[in-house]
């Protein structure tokens, strides 16, 4: 009598390992071990019980959710990358909230508003820094220092396999194109496979880096902690401090200018770090630093100018120590908001004091809404989409006097002239329309309308500090209703996604093979 043995069933590629989001959510949940681990080295058992037990029943969750759902496998591994984008940065803080709310007493809904913004490195402080405890300033800094790096990640992982997030500029293809080729490549096509080869590179650099500058800072004269909240804090460019910024915890400008030297990473990534073509790289990388040199040279320049003019009013334009003072306060301030980070000088105070003028609000907000690099931690319309802007109008007026001239420099630069700027001001319309619907939002919250086009570009750009340089008289958080931060929320969400990557997520086109 013949045997009949069975066939054993084929599993799909991906079957046997978790979705993203749920590894996501078990390195959330171990992370919060870390400042229940400080909290027991300060004494602070009530602290440490809330993120100890927050962290492990979160993970025991994560497991049997795991459990329940093994071997299910998404059909579009393409579109399941970009759901995990959103996933992460507002549905991930709802687990998140938790610990920081037991171990502060904030209530519930203001802490999700302040995991949205560290996840997101906004860094916008919806509760007073005074008011909560050392660990839960660790909890912040560290989930702004995650944050940036699943932004990098993320960004050489997915965003550039879909020309998205900036990488549409300069690449061939228009944008989400690349979804049906990951939709198609197997294995390789796998978030958790391609998320873990990226941040087995990415993670060691990111390290080394946080580690080089708090040893950095710590030798300027930073006390350890606080040093290292800046450090994550500058490598991400959350702006998140315990103490209100470098310029608040000693360091003065030897500090400063480490503190400078590592925010050069986010003006632009394509140095050392991978993602988009080497073509693209080399592009992104002349134009973009040329781009940061000239916008923060032109604007120290300017501020430098204003104080000068206003010295001389005084009857004091000679005083060579206050007019040094004066010219790194503004680099200085000008480096940190066009990064996104935020961070004010120790001197800008100084440079104010020098001229008698007021803070120039203005210029802050719009180097934070022009932004860094393309694909870095830093937020706003990106330096490479403004570059590829300017060229097309530096052609368009060459023409005016030459209507049938031919432009050189290349293929790539034709590119980014024509197609690269024509996405490029599709990017700028959408950005400025959620500008616009977010600050009327916030507007109908009942907060004054400088005050809601302030916390909206600081929302949508992700520079949190941006709220509080740049009006006059700036709202105190504690006078956000309910409204406001959710409505800030979704805008801190949208402004890291981005508007193209939104788009790219509902049109069905971008998934057809």
């Amino acid at each position: 009598m013949t045997r009949i043995v069975p066939r054993p069933a084929t599993m799909r590629p991906g079957a046997s390992r978790p979705p993203l989001l749920l590894v996501l959510s078990v390195l959330g949940g171990a992370a919060m071990l870390v400042p229940a681990i400080h909290a027991l080295t300060l004494g602070d058992e009530a602290t440490a019980r809330a993120f100890g037990w927050s962290g492990l029943l979160f993970v025991m969750l994560c497991g049997l959710f795991w459990i329940a759902r093994r071997g299910s496998v998404p059909r579009r591994p393409a579109r399941s990358q970009l759901l995990v984008l959103p996933g992460t940065f507002a549905a991930l803080p709802v687990a998140l909230a938790v610990p920081y709310a037991e171990a502060t007493g904030v209530p519930y809904l203001t802490s999700y508003a302040e995991m949205v913004s560290s996840l997101t490195t906004t860094g916008f402080a919806f509760t007073d820094p005074g008011l909560i405890p050392a660990p839960a300033h660790l909890w912040r800094a560290l989930l702004g220092w995650l944050g940036g790096l699943f932004v990098w990640t993320a960004a050489a992982a997915i965003l550039a396999p879909m020309n998205l997030g900036g990488f549409e500029v300069g690449a061939p293809g228009e944008a989400g194109r690349g979804a049906a080729s990951l939709d198609r490549s197997g294995t390789t096509g796998d978030p958790v496979i391609r998320m873990g080869r990226v941040a087995s590179d990415i993670a060691p650099i990111y390290a080394g880096l946080t580690l080089a500058l708090w040893i950095l800072l710590v030798a300027t004269g930073q006390r350890g902690f606080d040093a290292l909240c800046h450090a994550m804090a500058t490598l991400s460019t959350s702006g998140i401090s315990p103490a209100g910024g470098p310029s608040e915890v000693g360091g003065g400008v030897p500090g400063e200018l480490a503190v400078a030297l590592f925010l050069i990473l986010a003006l632009n990534r394509a140095t050392f770090l991978p993602g988009g073509s080497p073509g693209m790289r080399e592009a992104a990388r002349g134009a973009e630093l040329r781009l940061a040199a000239v916008l923060i040279g032109a604007v120290s320049g300017a501020l430098f100018l204003r104080h000068w003019v206003g010295a001389v009013d005084r009857g004091d334009p000679t005083d060579l120590t206050a007019a040094a003072a004066a010219l790194w306060g503004a680099f200085f301030t000008a480096l940190g908001f066009l990064t996104t980070a935020g961070f004010e000088s120790v001197h800008w105070g100084d440079a104010r004091a020098w001229s008698g003028l007021d803070a120039a609000g203005p210029i802050l907000l719009l180097l934070a809404l022009t932004g860094g690099g393309v694909a870095t931690t830093a937020g706003g319309i990106k330096l490479f989409r403004v570059y590829a802007l300017m060229k097309h109008g530096q052609r368009e007026i060459e023409r005016l006097t030459h209507p049938s001239s031919v432009g050189g420099s290349g293929r790539r630069a034709r590119r980014i002239r024509r197609q690269g700027a024509r996405i490029a001001f599709v990017f700028f319309m959408l950005f400025a329309l959620a500008l616009a619907a977010t600050t009327l939002m916030l507007a109908a919250s009942g907060i004054d309308f400088e005050n809601a086009m302030t916390l909206a570009a600081a929302s949508l750009s992700n520079t949190g500090p941006l709220a509080q340089a740049a009006p006059l008289e700036p709202v105190p958080p504690r006078d956000l209703g309910s409204a406001a931060k959710l409505v800030m929320c979704a805008a801190m969400v949208l402004g890291r996604l981005e508007m193209l990557a939104v788009v790219a997520l509902f049109n069905p086109s971008v998934w057809r093979s």
